[in-house]
């Protein structure tokens, strides 16, 4: 039976960038792309980061019953949902492997959907003054730069992966970002064993 590795870590404690590098380094991981209906974001693909979606199309799973976990937040530019959808992405009866992204929130609640037995998390953690500048550096490259919303993510992050929390959902293991390619070495022992 395969496994999910599931990465997830506060705002910019890098994550996207270990996450597009173990698809790259892995390429018998299978990506599974989660939905949201939050704006694109310069330099995003649909398909790639996220499926970009409406309400109404959220409306609609919601109603078909596809639906394995979501989360809306009330961002500056109004609610956005992000959310996971049982579309065939991921087939539990195969021996494939699968690379996922998400909160500790999503991690915990596609776990219970899944079952705790296949799910491998990887919590990603990085100092809390580093994660605000990488935050303000990469706001700082968008067309619309939008601080308000990088504040409340990152308030948010506090209250969402408190200890409390982490120990709840299993999360034991670290995996500390201050140099990436040891990040990276680091979870790659766990992907292979």
């Amino acid at each position: 039976m395969g496994k999910i590795f599931y990465v997830m870590g506060k705002s910019a404690s890098g994550k996207d960038t270990i996450y597009k590098r173990l698809l790259e380094m892995q390429p018998h991981l299978k990506q599974v792309v989660l939905y949201t209906t939050r704006p694109i974001r310069q330099g995003e693909k649909d398909g790639k980061e996220y499926y970009f979606t409406s309400e109404d199309r959220l409306k609609q799973l919601r109603e078909e019953g596809k639906i394995i976990e979501e989360r809306t937040y009330q961002s500056i530019l109004g609610p956005w949902t992000y959310f996971t959808v049982d579309d065939g992405q991921i087939d539990v009866n195969s021996d494939d492997s699968y690379l996922m992204i998400g909160t500790l929130e999503s991690y915990e609640k596609t776990r219970n959907y899944y079952g705790a037995g296949i799910m491998v998390p990887i919590y990603i953690e990085v100092e809390d003054g580093k994660r605000l500048l990488r935050a303000l550096e990469r706001e700082d490259k968008q067309k619309e730069p939008k601080y308000a919303e990088l504040c409340r993510r990152y308030l948010a992050d506090e209250e969402d992966f408190k200890e409390d929390n982490l120990a709840r959902c299993g999360i034991e293991r670290r995996f500390l970002n201050d140099d990436l390619e040891m990040c990276l070495r680091d979870i790659l022992d766990v992907v292979r064993e």
